[in-house]
C-alpha cells in the first residue's frame, strides 16, 4: 500500500433542489425554481464514485446533512411542532426557509481544508471544516461536517480535527475549493497553495466589486497555522478580482492542481508570475508543469459554462494523470478543441474522461465540487472508517438506499411538506448504519 490521494465525495441529499441561493454562482442563480431530481442527482454522484473506484482509486463517501434544518429555524424564533416550524418559516420568511432546506453539503470541496501528514509538523493529517460565512445556507453546515469527518477519520494518532474558524466574514473560509496541494510524489513534503479573494483587514488592497470575495487571506493564514505548515512551502495567492466578478466564485472554477501539475486559466491569479515563482521555490529543483490556458483559446465565460477547471485532475494507480470532466466540457466547442489539443502536448495529462453530473452542474457544482481530497499513507489508509469506502457491495447498498428513500421530482414549493423531513431523517438514520457513523445528526441526539 503506497501513499495515495483519496477522493471523498459528498452524497447528494434528499432535498436537492434549485432555489437559486448562491449569489455570485451564475449556474445556481440561472436555474432557480427549476424542478430537480434528487434521486437522479444522488445516483449520478454514486456512478462517478464507483467509476473512480473501478479505476483503482481509493474513493470515500461523506454523508449529507439533515434538511430541512428545523434546529436553525428554531434558533431564529420559529416555534411549535416541526411541521409548524416549517409552515410558519415558509409563510413568514421564505428565503430563510429555503436556505435551511439546501442540500449544498453535497459539494464537499467546501467541507474542509485538509493537509497531509507529510506537510504538518506533528505528522498527522489535519482537518479544518470551512465556516462558509458568506452564504447563510452553507454557514449552518460546519458543526455536522465536523462530526462526519471525525466519524470517518476517527483515530487521534493519525488525524487532527480543528473547529471551524470564527463565524465572521473577516475569516471567511470556503475550504478546499480554494486550496491545492502540489508535490512531486504524494508521500513527500509538498507546497500548499491557498487562494484568497480579499484582505479583510486592509481596505487599501484590491478586491472584486460586483460579487463577494468569499475567502480572505486572514482565513487562509489561520488554517495554515492550525495545520502547522512549513512557511517556506506555503503560498498565498490572490484570485483575480475580475474573474470573481465574472462569476468565478471559488478558485476551483478557474484552476486545478495535482502532484506536479497546475492547470489554470491565464486570468486566474492577480500576480501569476509571482505565484509560479513561489510554487517553484517551495518545490526546489523538482520539475513542475504550469499549464496555462490562454484566454484567446478558452474565454473565462466558456470556462465557467463548461467547468473546465472544476474537473478532477487525478493520478491513477498506473501513474497516468487523467482529467475527470463534466459532459458540458465535451459539448463546448472551444473547450473540447482545447482539450483535444492538450492531449497532444508533452505534459503529464494523458486522458480526459467525461461524466454526466448535470443535476449538480445545474446548481453550480462540477466534479471537483463533489469531492474532498485526502492524501493517505498506508497506515492512515488502515485507520480510515472502512464502511465509508466505495466498493462493489457499498455501491449496491447505496443504490438501493437512494432508490428506497429519494424522490425523483422536487420543486422549491415541495420543501414545506412535513413528510419530506420524515423521509430525510429516516434515510439518514439508515445511512449512518450503512456508513458506521454513529450519531452525527442533531435529530439522533434528542
Amino acid at each position: 500500500m503506497k501513499t495515495v490521494e483519496a477522493n471523498f465525495d459528498g452524497l447528494v441529499g434528499p432535498t436537492h433542489n434549485y432555489a437559486g441561493l448562491s449569489f455570485g454562482n451564475i449556474a445556481s442563480k440561472s436555474n432557480a425554481n427549476a424542478v430537480s431530481n434528487p434521486k437522479q442527482a444522488a445516483l449520478q454522484g454514486l456512478d462517478k464514485m464507483k467509476a473512480l473506484a473501478d479505476m483503482g482509486m481509493i474513493q470515500g463517501i461523506l454523508a449529507p446533512q439533515e434538511r430541512p434544518d428545523v434546529y436553525a429555524l428554531r434558533r431564529l424564533g420559529f416555534n411549535g411542532t416541526d411541521a409548524a416550524v416549517m409552515k410558519n418559516a415558509y409563510a413568514q420568511a421564505p428565503h430563510i426557509f429555503l436556505a435551511c432546506c439546501s442540500a449544498s453539503s453535497m459539494w464537499t470541496a467546501n467541507a474542509a481544508t485538509v493537509s497531509p501528514s507529510a506537510d504538518t509538523a506533528d505528522k498527522r493529517i489535519h482537518f479544518t471544516p470551512a465556516n462558509l460565512t458568506n452564504k447563510f445556507h452553507r454557514s449552518i453546515e460546519p458543526e455536522v461536517t465536523g462530526n462526519v469527518l471525525k466519524a470517518v477519520f476517527n483515530n487521534d494518532a493519525f488525524f487532527a480535527h480543528h473547529k471551524h474558524l470564527p463565524d465572521n466574514d473577516h475569516f471567511g473560509d470556503e475550504g478546499a475549493a480554494n486550496h491545492t496541494r502540489l508535490c512531486t510524489e504524494y508521500e513527500q513534503p509538498g507546497v500548499e497553495l491557498f487562494v484568497y479573494g480579499k484582505h479583510a483587514f486592509d481596505d487599501s488592497q484590491v478586491k472584486p466589486t460586483k460579487f463577494p470575495a468569499r475567502q480572505t487571506i486572514e482565513a487562509s493564514q489561520a488554517v495554515a497555522r492550525l495545520h502547522q505548515l512549513d512557511e517556506t512551502k506555503t503560498v498565498f495567492a490572490q484570485q483575480h478580482p475580475d474573474v470573481i466578478d465574472a462569476g468565478v466564485f471559488h478558485n476551483d472554477v478557474i484552476a486545478v492542481g495535482n502532484k506536479d501539475v497546475l492547470f489554470y486559466h491565464q486570468d486566474a491569479f492577480l500576480h501569476t508570475e509571482k505565484v509560479r515563482q513561489q510554487i517553484q521555490q517551495g518545490l526546489g529543483d523538482a520539475a513542475f508543469h504550469f499549464i496555462e490556458v490562454p484566454r484567446d483559446k478558452v474565454s473565462v465565460q466558456d470556462a465557467i459554462k463548461s467547468y473546465l477547471f472544476n474537473t478532477q485532475l487525478i493520478s491513477l494507480p498506473s501513474g497516468e494523470m487523467v482529467i475527470i470532466a463534466p459532459m458540458e466540457c465535451e459539448q463546448n466547442t472551444a473547450v473540447k478543441t482545447y482539450l483535444d489539443w492538450l492531449l497532444t502536448q508533452n505534459n503529464p495529462i494523458k486522458r480526459v474522461l467525461f461524466f454526466d453530473v448535470k443535476q449538480s452542474m445545474q446548481n453550480g457544482g462540477g466534479p471537483a465540487c463533489l469531492r474532498l481530497r485526502v492524501v493517505l499513507n498506508q497506515h492512515e489508509q488502515q485507520a480510515v472508517n472502512s464502511a465509508c469506502l466505495m466498493n462493489e457491495m457499498k455501491y449496491g447498498q447505496l443504490q438501493t438506499w437512494v432508490n428506497k428513500h429519494y424522490r425523483d421530482r422536487l420543486h422549491a414549493d415541495d420543501l414545506i411538506d412535513p413528510q419530506l423531513l420524515n423521509e430525510s431523517r429516516t434515510a439518514l438514520d439508515e445511512l449512518t448504519q450503512l456508513l458506521g457513523l454513529g450519531s452525527v445528526y442533531p435529530f439522533q441526539q434528542i
